[in-house]
């Protein structure tokens, strides 16, 4: 493989190898895109020079938030923490799932076949726990990613409150909080609650429960006061509950991302669990063929936000690996874009993209 298509997150090491030792491929160059015009859009009150960037997962500390930046992404979301330590998934974390076309709700019926042959177009299972430092350590950190974002660039700091053995559920919500304050404290402008994630057993997906969500939100919005904020969201197939997830986000919060991933049984081509583990049967599957469930998520929020005079900025995260993808997401009502697989494999889509605004192919 070239550059373009070595993962800077190299899939074939562990978590831990790829938090010490990377970014890898393009993103270790340390060759920087140079903008010399000023940012032309805003996001949550920042300037920026493009509304697009990299969600929540892979820029898992300052060292890839910073390559990120050098290569033209203008939004950065620095990999979700918890209030405590917390454990990865075993190795491996990320698997190839070959779909042919549209992973449709039909095909996830099915199990997925998962190998480590990764082909374009990109498709990956990535099933990781949502692994994170003592808070004391990665404040720190995120705290120099922050402080590396340079003129039109601004990094969000995400966060998931974090199931307890005992615990209240007023605990488990104070948890969000705690997160959430701690955060703040690195100096991150924007904030994102997590309320999505399909690979952490034990908490499910909160996103679902629309009284745990609004009771989340409230919490967290009394202790970050005017920051802004943003709810991350999975698939909703039912639109009535979408309706009371974008209810409560524009009550208390300031952005809705959507979507996640879509959770699919994987196997091996022996039709075995292809990630070891109890709670690892089902994995988050990303990449070109979930490009359809994060749109018609952008369409339906557009549509709500209209209907309902609601003011939320959405965020389209899903299957954006070319520049046509980019501009399909902002026509669907998109106000920023999001790519995180496809920015994975392919470190120069934000320069693809601002290079194909200007005209310039």
């Amino acid at each position: 493989m070239n550059k373009k298509q070595t993962s800077f997150y190299d899939p074939l090491k562990t978590y831990e190898e790829n938090y010490t030792n990377g970014p890898f491929g393009a993103f270790a160059d340390e060759e920087v895109f140079k903008q010399d015009n000023e940012p032309q859009y805003e996001y949550h009150g920042q300037k920026i020079f493009l509304p697009f960037g990299i969600p929540a997962g892979p820029l898992l500390n300052s060292k890839y938030v910073q390559a990120a930046f050098e290569k033209g992404f203008a939004i950065c979301v620095y990999k979700t923490v918890r209030t405590d330590i917390y454990p990865c998934h075993p190795f491996p974390n990320i698997l190839s799932v070959h779909v042919k076309g549209e992973l449709t709700l039909e095909k996830l019926q099915a199990p997925l076949v998962a190998d480590d042959d990764f082909q374009e177009p990109i498709a990956i299972t990535n099933s990781f726990n949502i692994p994170s430092r003592k808070p004391e350590i990665w404040q720190t950190d995120m705290k120099k990613a922050v402080e590396s974002a340079g003129k039109g660039q601004v990094v969000v700091g995400s966060f998931v409150g974090t199931v307890r053995e005992n615990q209240t559920p007023q605990e488990f919500i104070q948890d969000w909080a705690i997160a959430a304050k701690l955060v703040l404290e690195t100096g991150a402008k924007i904030i994102e609650a997590d309320l999505s994630c399909p690979n952490n057993g034990a908490e499910g997906l909160v996103c679902y429960n629309s009284e745990t969500t609004r009771h989340i939100c409230k919490a967290i919005r009394k202790v970050i006061g005017n920051v802004p904020f943003i709810l991350k969201a999975g698939y909703y197939q039912d639109d009535l509950q979408l309706e009371k997830f974008a209810e409560i986000a524009n009550e208390y919060g300031n952005g809705i991302a959507a979507i996640n991933t879509l959770p699919g049984i994987i196997v091996d081509k022996n039709g075995k669990q292809a990630l070891p583990g109890k709670t690892r049967k089902t994995g988050g599957v990303c990449g070109a063929p979930i490009k359809w469930a994060g749109l018609d998520m952008v369409r339906r929020l557009k549509k709500i936000r209209e209907e309902k005079n609601y003011s939320f900025f959405i965020d389209g995260v899903g299957g954006v690996t070319t520049t046509e993808d980019y501009q399909e997401y902002r026509k669907a009502g998109a106000d920023a874009v999001f790519s995180a697989t496809g920015a994975m494999w392919n470190p120069y889509l934000a320069q693809e993209i601002k290079l194909s605004l200007r005209g310039i192919k």
